[in-house]
């Protein structure tokens, strides 16, 4: 049998809950939710890092921070670093990359939204092995992005939102790697591997979105752990009916991407870096280790011919540090593994990021299927939620008496220092 090719698409801030077929009533995600029909929908998967930079570098590697080589927000993937693209590279795949990369090196001291920092450039070596690079390395512009990378020798600036304008870069070389697009040396044709990466919905909630409207703020439907009655419900219906209008606008660039992609030999995982607080206990932002911030969507959809269930929902916890090895096991054995999961996952901040609104202190922990155990970085339990009963994690039980047997023994599974 063939061996398939492979389709990440990665959104940044997109939360597991912010999904129509997730339960959302503020969501208009109809391209998801049909994708989601066709997938295997991994309902509790996490990150490993709720941050970006943290994140990114496990999903390409499949080895947690710090262990990358990322420990700092201003860490860049150390040169030589060996990531999936290499090792599917060296499997006769065809590797690329477009989007959003926010792994190179960087000024701390420079601004990091604005021209300047879209327009950073990102050398060959320090692309993460890929062979096909088309991106830039972050600026928050969610419109009119600037590219470079194996076709442009110099940021170029792209008008139009940047998630359309990413999908399509994409689509227009998976085109390019379908059977009959090169006459001339059709024997050259291999399977490939893309990352399709988004910034989208990311701030600024306010930015337009490709001629989506936002919702009235009032008209938002806010979770039970969202406090009423101040500021923090007034940020989070503005900020919401922002941030869905770009979720709305990624949808349909994703479906339009994804509708592209032949279905009888590729294999596409959806997924996030992180999620967003959006007022959940009065927070806001990502590195926090709450749901909204670490649990992300993930859909797999695998063709039918290779005998993977569609429309199927997952309980098994996974994360994104998995992908790595899942991708490896296709080009094995062409079939998604129907009941992939562990008894825990391992999640952590590695540092603090000094950025306005995000969480305010380094902290590891673990997340079992009903139950989520947080450190604080001297070791002491900060956080200790029953997920079952508390799904909102509004009584956090980390000095209850009764629970300290059962954090002693979770605290053994926890990553050490």
């Amino acid at each position: 049998m063939p061996r398939p090719n492979i389709l990440w698409i990665i959104a940044t801030q997109w939360r597991a809950q912010a999904c129509g077929y997730a339960g959302d009533p503020n969501a208009r995600t109809p391209h998801l939710d049909a994708l989601a029909a066709e997938s295997v929908n991994f309902a509790q998967a996490v990150t490993p890092h709720p941050f970006g930079p943290f994140a990114r570098a496990a999903l390409l590697t499949g080895v947690p921070s710090p262990a990358n080589g990322v420990r700092d927000y201003f860490d860049p993937l150390p040169p030589g670093t060996r990531t999936i693209a290499h090792a599917l590279g060296e499997r006769g795949y065809a590797t690329a990359f477009f989007g959003k990369w926010h792994l190179g090196k960087r000024d701390p001291r420079a601004p990091l939204v604005g021209e300047a920092h879209a327009k950073i450039l990102v050398p060959p070596e320090a692309r993460g092995g890929f062979e096909m690079w088309e991106g830039f390395e972050g600026g928050f512009l969610l419109n009119d992005p600037w590219l470079h990378g194996s076709r442009l020798a110099r940021p170029r600036k792209f008008v139009g939102y940047q998630s359309d304008v990413v999908c399509d870069r994409a689509a227009g070389w998976l085109r390019e790697q379908t059977p009959g697009a090169n006459r001339q040396a059709p024997e050259k044709l291999q399977p490939w591997f893309a990352v399709v990466s988004l910034e989208a919905p990311h701030p600024p909630y306010d930015a337009p979105a490709a001629g989506v409207t936002a919702r009235d703020p009032r008209e938002i439907v806010l979770a039970a752990n969202v406090p009423r009655g101040g500021e923090a419900e007034a940020r989070a219906r503005r900020e919401l009916a922002g941030y869905h209008a770009h979720l709305e606008a990624t949808d349909r660039a994703i479906g339009r991407l994804v509708a592209g992609v032949p279905r009888a030999d590729t294999v596409v995982a959806v997924t996030s870096v992180h999620g967003d607080m959006h007022g959940a206990h009065g927070l806001f932002r990502k590195g926090w280790p709450h749901e909204e911030s670490v649990r992300v969507p993930l859909l797999v959809r695998a063709p039918k011919s290779r005998g993977s269930e569609w429309g199927v929902s997952n309980s098994g916890l996974v994360s994104l540090v998995d992908l790595p090895r899942w991708a490896l096991a296709w080009t094995e054995l062409g079939t998604l593994d129907s009941e992939p999961g562990t008894k825990f996952q391992r999640i952590s901040m590695p540092s603090v990021v000094a950025l306005p609104h995000q969480c305010d202190r380094a902290w590891r922990g673990v997340r079992t299927g009903t139950r989520k155990l947080l450190l604080a970085a001297d070791g002491s339990p900060w956080l200790f939620f029953d997920l079952e009963r508390d799904p909102g994690e509004l009584n956090n039980l980390a000095g209850e008496p009764a629970r300290a047997a059962e954090i002693a023994e979770l605290r053994t599974t926890v990553a050490p220092v």
